[in-house]
């Protein structure tokens, strides 16, 4: 049975009394969402006072920002194109570092990233990497559940108290005494969370996932001489990297913690965020704790950004790989800037995952992966992301060759000169119907997935989320809509992608059996597949439309 919770603030109950700078309207904040054990745990009414504050006192800029992006896109549909900007030249001329990071995030060389599930975060945190980045976004599907049990699960794992029995087989987990350094990522500014609404507005997910982990574990994590560190994803400017230094600023100040407590490091996976890196760090610049190369939801902007421009369509997906011009000088130009700030530059995720049961393509994978790393390392890059605990052992010996524990002093990269023209250079090459058609088989099994609440999917050996989804059904949207062909001359219209998408159903039903497709949710995910890819207005973000029928 669905409950409907309601909190109000009259008279005014606030956590710090010496805060007094906003009053939560009367209406107060309202739980659409089923009301669970869990949620008794984590939605406490100080808890819920607590992100009432912060989406009554940052929810209209958050909103002011995001009509932004659509005036930005505007700009660049009619021919503006992005460039560094002049009004922060002195920004980018000055010399300023950010502050210094704590102890326990000196040293992040590698980094396993995955979805706020239990068991996942237990492995996590056991497996023999540096860090571990708990993702409410790309990674997990934001159904109520899997958001308020993620919180429930990390507030267990800061205090050392998670576990977790498998019900088939019994295999108890538990965290070893020794784990890695947790960072949480909340989910972007674009997203909502519909369960939860303010004066009849559904709040932002960003200040619910931030809020809600911030304020049962910030002291928490300070007793165990650690702190809230924070991944922060899909910013396009340096003012929406200000509004989240304000919240944070905020956070620390109502839960009487010492500013600059916050560590956050930015994703660098937009084309726009790639002209302010340097005003992005001076943003955060108590927080900061670095930047990141967020290659695919990176490539995801690229095409996005520029989708009316028949100048800029990519080739094939896997032909898109970091070696390309445009994506080497986005990574030299991240690691130059972070590291005259005095900033950490990390590396991006190696989708593989190993694969069981055929050595010689487990071998090419693995080897895929080394490859990365090592070109990572040399490039400077003071750490990596990794997928799968199998790939850590690939990707440390892979940064063994650091002196020290970063990068950071020992490889300016002065020598880089990255213009506006650099970043923009689109890879030549072919767009081929079997890629085409990996596209659409990924994208719909993908969508199938997430809708059933699963937001990390592993797919023809590759570990599948939200962004390289995002990829195959936004390069179909630019193909069908710029009247692509292929390398054979195959014209890409609707009637062509239709034929293919039913073709292809018969090979996914042919590859997982019929039972499992069946008692999926197939039909759904196909309809939304190809509605994204037919409509005339590109759907910014397919996470946005499937997130109303979940």
């Amino acid at each position: 049975m669905q409950h409907t919770q309601t909190v109000t603030t009259e008279p005014k109950q606030v956590l710090n009394p010496e805060m007094n700078q906003l009053k939560v309207q009367k209406e107060g904040l309202v739980i659409k969402g089923q009301w669970t054990s869990s949620c008794a745990r984590i939605l406490t009414k100080e808890a819920r006072l607590f992100i009432a504050e912060l989406e009554e006192k940052f929810g209209d800029r958050r909103r002011e920002l995001l009509a932004s992006r659509v005036d930005r896109q505007l700009e660049i549909d009619n021919g503006v194109m992005p460039d560094f900007l002049s009004e922060t030249q002195a920004i980018r001329d000055d010399n300023w570092t950010v502050a210094p990071v704590p102890q326990d995030l000196q040293d992040r060389r590698v980094e396993i990233t995955g979805p706020v599930e239990r068991k996942m975060i237990i492995n996590a945190l056991n497996s023999p990497v540096k860090v571990f980045m708990a993702d409410f976004e790309d990674s997990s599907s934001p159904t109520w559940d899997n958001m308020v049990e993620g919180q429930v699960n990390l507030r267990d794992a800061v205090r050392n108290k998670i576990t977790y029995t498998n019900p088939g087989n019994g295999k108890f987990y538990q965290l070893n005494h020794k784990t890695a350094t947790l960072m949480v990522r909340p989910r972007g500014w674009h997203l909502e969370e519909k369960n939860v609404v303010l004066n009849r507005r559904p709040i932002s997910a960003s200040l619910f996932d931030f809020g809600l982990y911030f304020f049962h574990n910030a002291k928490e994590l300070l007793k165990r001489e650690t702190g809230p560190y924070f991944y922060l994803p899909k910013l396009e400017s340096h003012l929406e990297a200000r509004l989240w230094n304000d919240v944070f600023i905020f956070a620390q100040e109502t839960l009487n913690i010492p500013e600059g407590t916050i560590k956050a490091t930015v994703l660098i996976e937009t084309i726009l965020a790639a002209f302010e890196m340097d005003e992005i760090l001076y943003e955060l610049k108590d927080h900061s704790a670095g930047l990141n190369c967020g290659r695919w939801d990176y490539i995801f902007s690229f095409i996005k950004k520029f989708k009316n421009n028949a100048d800029f369509i990519l080739p094939d997906r896997g032909d898109v790989t970091m070696g390309r011009y445009f994506l080497k000088s986005y990574v030299d130009l991240l690691i130059q800037t972070c590291h005259k700030r005095g900033a950490h530059a990390m590396g991006g995720m190696a989708a593989q995952i190993p694969i069981k049961g055929d050595e010689v393509a487990n071998k090419e994978a693995m080897e895929k992966v080394r490859q990365d790393k090592e070109r990572e390392m040399k490039a400077g890059h003071d750490g990596t992301w990794v997928a799968h605990p199998g790939l850590a052992p690939i990707a440390m010996e892979a940064f063994s060759g650091m002196t020290s524990a970063n990068q950071v002093e020992t490889r300016p990269r002065a020598d880089v000169q990255v213009t506006a023209a650099d970043l923009l250079k689109v890879p030549s090459g072919e767009i081929t119907e079997a890629s085409i058609r990996h596209n659409i088989r990924v994208g719909i099994q993908y969508i199938e997935a997430w809708l059933r609440g699963n937001g990390c999917v592993p797919l023809y050996h590759l570990m599948e989320d939200a962004a390289t989804a995002e990829i195959c059904r936004s390069q179909l949207w630019q193909c069908v809509h710029l009247e692509a062909t292929t390398d054979t001359g195959i014209q890409i219209t609707l009637k062509t992608i239709g034929e293919w998408i039913t073709e292809e159903l018969d090979q996914i039903k042919s590859e997982i059996g019929l039972d499992n497709y069946f008692s999926g949710r197939f039909d759904q995910a196909t309809d939304l597949f190809t509605e994204m890819i037919k409509t005339e207005s590109f759907d910014e973000f397919l996470t946005l439309k499937a997130y109303q029928t979940i």
